[in-house]
């Protein structure tokens, strides 16, 4: 996402000296980037150095126990069967994974309290399906809500500060970093005219505030399935100011401007995000196709290349039958599927849509977790039988 931001103080010139004129000394700097020195990156000015570790306790594995290794079946699930849980990190259930990415659901009950939690092996992107409240950190805040995608970079420190119980999140831990999608960025990153979000839409960090704390500061890191319990000296909230293009933002689904056409656009024309082998749309409100004759159903899809699973968020999606708020239909690569028996009739004169999904395509196969076996549907690949 390369918008140059910045908050608070930062010198003049990086890798130069910056005095700490309250305290004696100098602010610590720290450059927070990816792909070694060839990616993105900030640099972070900490009030002291962000390497005082006091503790380390006994790692352990949170790795998702898979129990399919290979499907080529349409398979649904009930996501908001996925009961809620205190803990934020046993809150976080994933149920499909390949060596691209995770996919997941979570409820998290009550805000992180007592610790800070770190991925330190994949961008994270949350979709908030309900709830509200504030990611919190180093960097600033951002305030979120229902239709909020929240891109965190692998490395970020950060805390959720939920303001009710009910809580509900799609998430997607990515093993390469998540961006726009280039088709839609000029050779300068810049958004494109027929893009159908701009840099207007982001919300990025605002409202830094320099936590001057010194104790012990617990720091979950999760490193290639394992959680790392550490503790720090310093309060990880201890930046005085940042610059650069390495940091967690926000956008809503509500900022995305669908594309429409006369006939059926296919589904590249929702992409919201790319990573490596994967992408992720966004099904949002849209005028329906406006050629007289034109069929507003998709039509059905051989889906060879890419596994496509599709998230339900609200509305009545014109394709499906029987879906509910929350749902998660998986069509492996491999066999073909499409619109539910009566589907394309009833689409036929109708002039919009007001569905709302969220899409991840994997180019590569998925495994199928024993938590999302236990959310599953009974009977999925039946359901297009007359």
């Amino acid at each position: 996402m390369p918008i140059y931001h910045s908050l608070g103080k930062i010198p003049h010139k990086r890798h130069t000296t910056f005095a700490n004129k309250e305290k004696g000394g100098l602010y610590q700097e720290e450059l927070f980037g990816t792909a070694g020195f060839a990616g993105m990156s900030s640099l972070l000015y900490h009030l002291y150095p962000p390497t005082m570790v006091k503790e380390k306790k006994k790692s352990y594995s949170i790795r998702p126990e898979i129990a399919v290794e290979d499907n080529l079946t349409n398979l649904s699930f009930k996501g908001f069967d996925i009961k809620p849980e205190a803990d934020y990190i046993k809150s976080r259930k994933t149920l499909f994974v390949n060596n691209d990415m995770n996919i997941g659901l979570m409820a998290p009950s009550a805000s992180m309290k007592g610790y800070f939690f770190k991925n330190s092996e994949a961008d994270e992107m949350l979709f908030v399906h309900v709830g509200s409240g504030t990611l919190k950190t180093p960097y600033g805040s951002i305030p979120f809500k229902y239709g909020d995608y929240l891109i965190i970079p692998r490395g970020t420190v950060y805390q959720l500060d939920f303001d009710t119980e009910d809580n509900r999140l799609l998430f997607v831990e990515s093993f390469s970093p998540i961006f726009t999608p280039s088709k839609y960025r000029n050779n300068f990153g810049q958004l494109l005219e027929h893009s159908p979000f701009c840099e207007r839409d982001y919300r990025l960090p605002q409202n830094l505030e320099t936590i001057d704390k010194k104790g012990e500061f617990d720091l979950m890191i999760k490193k290639n399935g394992l959680i790392y319990p550490y503790v720090y000296e310093n309060h990880p909230f201890d930046l005085v100011g940042w610059d650069g293009y390495n940091y967690p933002y926000a956008i809503s689904i509500f900022d995305f401007e669908p594309i429409t056409g006369r006939v059926h656009m296919p589904p590249p024309i929702h992409q919201q995000f790319e990573g490596t082998n994967f992408v992720i749309c966004s099904f949002v409100p849209r005028m329906y196709d406006y050629h007289p004759e034109a069929i507003p159903a998709p039509y059905h899809h051989s889906n060879i290349d890419s596994e496509e699973l599709l998230y339900y968020v609200d509305g009545d999606f014109m394709s499906r039958n029987n879906i509910e708020k929350g749902q998660i239909t998986l069509h492996p690569g491999g066999i073909t599927h499409g619109p539910h028996p009566g589907a394309i009739e009833r689409s036929v004169g109708k002039t919009r849509t007001e569905e709302m999904a969220v899409m991840i395509d994997p180019f590569n196969p998925v495994k199928i977790t024993k938590e999302a076996l236990a959310i599953e549907v009974d009977g999925y690949y039946k359901s297009w039988i007359h």
